[in-house]
């Protein structure tokens, strides 16, 4: 009787796991970083360990802060990035620094004005544990916040260890390469906006390239993904932040976050944010919906409590980055008199350039914008060759 109950129990927490799985690519065929502790812990055995960690630190079910506790290791700081600690946090919304309820351990926030640690918070620090799901997109701001930590452990003289993860829009490198003029937390290594790497990957390149202060001096080890490829399918278990909650739109994110520069929604306030573009009173197509308030996801969206009438891309096909929803939107408002790039530095920042706004001003067309990025991406590819880890 316990064996049968037993079996059920793992199998009903085998289902749990593969939910999200894509149908010919099952999820047990690779195994993250953190699922590998054999490569890792010998590193981190009588050593005061900081976690750069959220929610999707996950060693299969556990948390890793939970997890490396249960190995006797001594954790002495956990640094939360945007959204923070639990993933519960508003896009831009700030993280304060605090004591983790569960386990009592300092949390510092590296995110808003304190993005790179002091001295005096890395004090009791040997080694910088990073793992956290990335989706891809140079403007998602965790790779800022890896760079910024990687920064200091240098500095420090503290070593710096990652994680590594399946990057879900790895097949992909597309847009503009970031200009240094345009640099800032949304976009600060000079890469495209699909740069194709996962977190393993780019910190690699960031300690070989120099981006970082004393980069050369920097102790990094890599726990890369086993049976990884950058053909794998991968469907993330847990949603990466409060308004990517799906592989839809994880997919849509590099093409529909440079509304945000704009007076568009893109669904945050509703239940499938990253998802579908609407505007009022000019109808950007037939679908309606009314973004509310959502605690912990979008507090004050755009049109609170306001019908808007635009595109369902839920079912939408598309990968990579697709141009036509930004200029299709942007003929339509602007024929109406409508400022469509209201915070046109912010299109800049997110952009990498401001290049890409300038051209669909002037009524550039999506390929031959595109066509403008291939020699940036040529060269980008060649320089990042020497520092990927999958075929």
């Amino acid at each position: 009787m316990f064996k049968t109950v037993f079996f059920i129990f793992l199998f009903i927490l085998s289902a749990l796991f593969t939910i999200n799985a894509p149908a010919n690519e099952a999820k047990h065929s690779i195994t993250v970083g953190a699922e590998q502790p054999a490569l890792y812990l010998p590193q981190l055995k009588n050593k005061r360990v900081g976690l750069v960690v959220n929610q999707t630190s996950l060693v299969g079910p556990i948390h890793l802060v939970d997890s490396l506790l249960a190995k006797n290791i001594n954790i002495t700081k956990i640094f939360a990035p945007e959204h923070g600690f639990r993933g519960d946090h508003d896009a831009g919304a700030h993280v304060k620094n605090a004591v983790d309820s569960k386990t009592g351990i300092p949390l510092i926030s590296i995110y808003g004005k304190n993005k790179k640690p002091s001295a005096e918070a890395l004090s009791n620090v040997d080694v910088i544990v990073f793992d956290i799901q990335d989706v891809g997109v140079r403007f998602y701001t965790y790779i800022s916040s890896m760079h910024y930590m990687m920064e200091a452990a240098a500095e420090q003289g503290i070593e710096f260890m990652v994680l590594d993860r399946p990057n879900p829009n790895i097949a992909y490198v597309d847009g503009p390469v970031l200009e240094s003029e345009f640099k800032s937390f949304v976009g600060m290594h000079p890469i495209p906006v699909l740069h194709g790497m996962t977190v393993g990957e780019l910190a690699n390149m960031i300690k070989g390239e120099g981006w970082i202060n004393k980069a050369v001096d920097l102790q990094l080890t890599v726990i890369p993904v086993d049976r990884y490829t950058r053909t794998t399918r991968y469907s993330l278990p847990v949603k990466p932040s409060p308004n990517l909650p799906n592989d839809q739109s994880i997919a849509l994110y590099p093409s529909l976050c440079f509304f945000e520069a704009t007076p568009v929604s893109i669904g945050r306030g509703t239940d499938f944010a990253f998802q579908v573009i609407g505007y009022s009173p000019v109808a950007l197509g037939e679908f309606s919906f009314t973004p509310r308030s959502i605690k912990g996801a979008s507090a004050n969206p755009k049109f609170k409590n306001t019908s808007v009438k635009g595109l369902d891309l839920r079912t939408e096909n598309t990968h990579g980055l697709n141009l036509r929803y930004l200029i299709t939107a942007y003929s339509k408002l602007t024929k109406n008199n409508i400022t469509f790039f209201e915070r046109a530095d912010f299109m800049d920042k997110l952009a990498g350039t401001n290049k890409l706004r300038l051209a669909i001003e002037a009524g550039r067309s999506a390929e031959q914008i595109k066509q403008g990025w291939q020699s940036g991406l040529t060269r980008f590819k060649a320089q990042r060759a020497p520092y990927l880890l999958y075929k």
